[in-house]
């Protein structure tokens, strides 16, 4: 029985590792990409969004769909067609093939994801297991993005950046092979699927970023950039409508109507964008300006990881002592200091003062900060709203890397104004983006600020009020 049960853990496990690391182990490989498919640094951000976007859009949808069809075998149908999807990728001989494959990648993670936890929930039904279990679960989804960057850095620089989507073919083929026999069945449950929600909010999305990766080459005032724009807009605003009416939409707005929650999913997802694009263009420019190999640059990541993950055991302590609002306030400032100071980054920068340092800083505060955002995305959620309001947390992470990079992007090339940059011009370029990622963490820190303590401090006065009237 525990064998039994050691294997469907493995099996879910893989699945995840390989989903969260098909997420950044293109991250360090993407000069390589550029140069080898004609793409150009703003370009490149379509190789991440093309697969961050399908997978963050349509990852409700795809719980809802495990909910009607069966976890089991909408977990299978994902990981079939992912498996498929990632030699298509590896196979890619242009960039418009390679983006419409990393796209149906995105598809099949939305499928795949949102069963993985549900399936290990009905495998570890005793407290103790469980816990154990979804600590294993959760230090894949945080150690995943970072195995990525160094594995894709090391695969690219040994054989090929196609190697890292190869990879996936034969674990997916084995996944397929076990889970028949060691995944549990779960019951369906009857309802009907808001397709019409789904559509709108992920297309919307994708016209948006799309706006603004335009905006980047071709200037705000060109049709190319307002129309998308303009359509992204009127399909978001769509998207709410729909939500507010359909009786099972897959987001439903009362999720919002409380303000610690409202406050975890928008400071999630600004800070998630501001960190993601760090990431992105820190990577480039070690290639690029500083002349890393892509493994190297991958290395650089690895003090900041190992940072994150280490406070992660000290955050519990920290929210116990000071409460949650104000740990994930001092999360937010660090992260905002680390920032600060990589935003400076220039040709002459000192390697460890200049870069491992600041990483080490911006690593602390992104290990205080996860911990709590996702307590609050998921405070006083009724039951039957559980799954949606996880499935929102995991969307405002992936959605907020989406929009930030897009967004960034566009500072990127106004900066540079050039599709072929000197290594000064680039280096500017990518403090200035650097720049605009601080700015996203603030903006983050006035959101918590706005919703969290303020709140706070009315409740506070009401109770001394209340207290005074009493007396």
């Amino acid at each position: 029985m525990r064998t039994s049960k050691n294997i469907t853990l493995m099996l879910i496990i893989a699945c995840q590792l390989m989903i969260v690391l098909d997420a950044s182990v293109m991250v360090t490989a993407l000069p390589e990409i550029g140069r080898s498919l004609q793409l150009t640094t703003t370009n490149l951000t379509w190789v991440q969004n093309a697969y961050i976007l399908a997978f963050g859009g349509l990852l409700l949808l795809g719980a809802r769909l495990g909910d009607i069809l069966g976890r089991k075998q909408v977990f299978m149908y994902g990981i079939a067609l992912f498996t498929l999807s990632s030699l298509l990728v590896g196979l890619a001989q242009s960039s418009e093939f390679l983006l419409i494959t990393r796209a149906i990648q995105g598809v099949a993670a939305a499928m795949a994801t949102p069963s993985t936890l549900a399936l290990l929930s009905v495998t570890f039904t005793e407290p103790k297991e469980r816990s154990k279990a979804i600590a294993l679960y959760s230090a894949v989804n945080g150690a995943g993005g970072s195995v990525g960057i160094i594995l894709g850095g090391i695969l690219t620089d040994l054989v090929s950046w196609r190697v890292g989507m190869f990879i996936n073919v034969p674990i997916g083929i084995a996944l397929l092979i076990l889970s028949p026999r060691y995944l549990p069945k779960t019951e369906k449950a009857s309802g009907r699927l808001d397709i019409y929600g789904a559509l709108t909010s992920v297309i919307g999305m994708t016209s948006l970023v799309f706006g603004f990766i335009q905006a980047s080459e071709k200037g705000w005032g060109a049709n190319g950039t307002i129309t998308p724009l303009i359509i992204g807009v009127i399909l978001m605003a769509l998207f709410i409508l729909i939500e507010s009416r359909v009786k099972q939409p897959i987001t439903p707005l009362r999720l919002f109507a409380n303000r610690d929650r409202t406050a975890g999913y928008l400071g999630r997802f600004l800070f998630v964008g501001g960190v993601f694009s760090m990431m992105y263009f820190m990577s480039q420019f070690l290639q690029i300006v500083l002349g890393f190999t892509s493994f190297e640059a991958g290395l650089v990541f690895v003090p900041m990881t190992a940072v994150q993950f280490g406070m992660m055991y000290v955050v519990p302590k920290l929210i116990g002592k000071f409460g949650n609002a104000k740990v994930l306030i001092l999360g937010i400032i660090a992260a905002i200091l680390g920032m600060s100071l990589l935003s400076r980054v220039s040709v002459d920068t000192h390697f460890f003062s200049g870069i491992i340092i600041p990483m080490i800083i911006l690593g602390i505060g992104a290990g205080i900060v996860f911990i709590p955002f996702t307590t609050l995305g998921l405070k006083e959620v009724e039951s039957r709203d559980a799954g949606a309001a996880s499935g929102l947390v995991n969307v405002s992470h992936q959605i907020g890397g989406s929009v930030g990079l897009a967004i960034l992007a566009t500072v990127f090339g106004a900066v540079s104004q050039s599709s072929n940059p000197s290594k000064s011009e680039f280096a500017n370029a990518v403090t200035a983006s650097i720049t605009g990622s601080a700015l996203f963490l603030t903006s983050s820190l006035i959101v918590v600020v706005i919703l969290l303590l303020l709140r706070e401090k009315k409740s506070t006065t009401q109770s001394v009020l209340q207290t005074a009237r009493a007396k």
